[in-house]
């Protein structure tokens, strides 16, 4: 049996395998080949380590910033800054960066103005460790620091430059590396969003990026999917995991993440099983988010925030679905009990007009993975029981959005440029995925329709998956808006006495693609 270039799994084994399986064989195996002593001798956390490796030192591996470095911190340049908000974004936020060698003291300094930094924070260092898992890779080591700010005052811009000893942000020949934040407004009042799925690296992506800080967003939503380290995302025999995928990710997307909280959710291309049981220790080592999920260290891409008058929700799909089993269950029930209570406590608190749910697997899609049936039977009915106002999904490389559903049927048509309330109407779902990686397509016959080019379907052929693994066919009328090219979501939500989410899809030309308004019935 042939063995996969990325796990050593053979094939007929893999497919069958749970992620903690993948990850328990991949650990004896490698384990078996002697993996600690022979990458010992390489440059980072190991050799730093005296030789133990720090992906057996648990996950993800913590070295103290004390470690001597090997290469002189003058020569070392930080790369790969991206913000995230903290559970308050008014008063919280969390700067993570990455540099090439393990570094001495590294820090973050924080002022009111670029040329006054007079906050100096000390780092958190993650380390990963990642073994040559096929004869075409070499070891890698990553080095991902991380510092937390709390106690900001709302509404506020603040400067930021990462450095470390023998780099320091604040001389004056690196002011060129300071970036900065704007905290979330005390009160409610006007601004923007982006969201997308499935970037990748690429000139596409890199693109997209661009057109996204042209849009001046608050923050940004990625729906999982996120880098293509792991390129098949099933373990298939094509599965190459490359680890230095995430630093091409990090270094293209620091122009607009440096300034831009960019949220993040999972995938199933984001489920790495030599770093943890679940997958999810490379991602606990790159990104810092809100940690008010139900179980925030094993499943980090699981959280919630509020930002002016919209509350954000943030779910891994990975755990409930019925396409790509690898991690079904892991939560063991929590994750749902944990939305239920969440969106109730958002439908509940003053000020919060609209909710936006993000995750990867697609409720409602008509692409290549279709919809589904897990995340359907799962959460569907709490979309519904808190009237949840707007659902981003992935997965599916193009864009395409439904028509307001209710009960599973469309309770609204929503063409472009029309408006719909949620309250009478259902829900729109929208999948944008098509943030860089290669594009899919739609059926047969099936055209694209946008705005311009408005193309009518009384009903498309389609199908969900259930719970044998199996597509069941479905006979959709509540597709209305498809478009094969690369694009993104970019949501105005406007605060006061007549709330709405104005949404718009953008193409990677600049060229709106669809746009639509959700106002809600007082």
């Amino acid at each position: 049996m042939a063995d996969t270039p990325r796990t050593g799994i053979p094939e007929q084994i893999a497919r069958r395998m749970t992620m903690p399986e993948q990850h328990e064989y991949l650990r004896t195996k490698l384990s078996r080949r002697r993996v600690i002593a022979s990458s010992a001798a390489t440059v980072g956390g190991a050799a730093l380590l005296g030789g133990a490796s720090p992906a057996y030192a648990g996950f993800p591996a913590l070295l103290p910033s004390s470690v001597t470095a090997r290469v002189d911190g003058s020569l070392v340049a930080p790369f790969g800054r991206h913000l995230a908000f903290g559970t308050d974004p008014k008063t919280q936020m969390r700067i993570s960066w990455q540099v090439p060698f393990a570094v001495k003291g590294p820090y973050v300094r924080v002022g009111l103005k670029p040329w006054e930094l007079s906050r100096k924070i000390e780092a958190e260092v993650r380390a990963l460790h990642t073994p040559s898992l096929s004869r075409k890779l070499p070891a890698v080591d990553q080095f991902y620091l991380h510092v937390g700010l709390d106690e900001l005052k709302p509404g506020t811009t603040y400067y930021y430059g990462v450095g470390h000893d023998g780099f320091d942000p604040a001389d004056a020949s690196r002011l060129s590396t300071i970036g900065s934040f704007r905290t979330a407004p005390e009160r409610p009042e006007t601004f923007v969003f982006t969201a997308f799925g499935d970037q990748g690296v690429s000139y596409d992506a890199l693109a997209n990026d661009q057109l996204i800080l042209g849009q001046n967003p608050s923050f940004h939503l990625h729906a999982g999917d996120i880098c293509y380290a792991d390129s098949s995302g099933q373990g298939k025999e094509s599965d190459t995991y490359d680890a230095r995928v995430w630093d091409q990710f990090l270094a293209q997307t620091e122009s607009v993440a440096s300034r831009v909280p960019w949220m993040v959710t999972t995938g199933n291309h984001d489920m790495e099983a030599w770093y943890s049981p679940n997958g999810y220790g490379g991602q606990s080592a790159r990104w810092s988010l809100p940690e008010n999920g139900p179980d925030a260290k094993n499943a980090p891409g699981i959280y919630s925030f509020t930002y002016g008058n919209v509350g954000v929700v943030a779910l891994d799909a990975n755990d409930v679905s019925h396409e790509i089993p690898a991690n079904k269950g892991y939560t063991d029930g929590a994750q749902s009990a944990w939305l239920d209570k969440r969106l109730g406590e958002l439908r509940r608190q003053a000020g919060i007009d609209f909710i936006v749910v993000f995750f990867h697997h697609c409720v409602y899609s008509t692409s290549t993975h279709a919809s589904d049936g897990g995340v359907r039977d799962a959460w569907l009915a709490l979309f519904t029981k808190h009237q949840v106002d707007l659902v981003i999904n992935g997965h599916n490389h193009v864009y395409e959005r439904t028509d307001a559903i209710k009960g599973g049927e469309v309770g609204k048509p929503v063409p472009v440029g029309a408006s719909t309330d949620p309250t009478r109407d259902g829900i729109v779902y929208v999948t944008a995925g098509g943030a860089g990686k290669d594009l899919y397509g739609f059926g047969p016959g099936v055209k694209d329709s946008y705005e311009g080019n408005v193309h009518d379907h009384d009903h498309i052929v389609s199908f969900h998956w259930t719970k044998l693994r199996l597509p069941d066919p479905d006979t959709v009328e509540w597709s209305r808006v498809r478009y094969t090219g690369f694009s993104f979501l970019a949501v105005e939500a406007e605060a006061g006495t007549s709330p709405s989410l104005k949404v718009s899809a953008l193409a990677g030309s600049g060229e709106r693609v669809d746009y639509f308004e959700i106002r809600r019935s007082r």
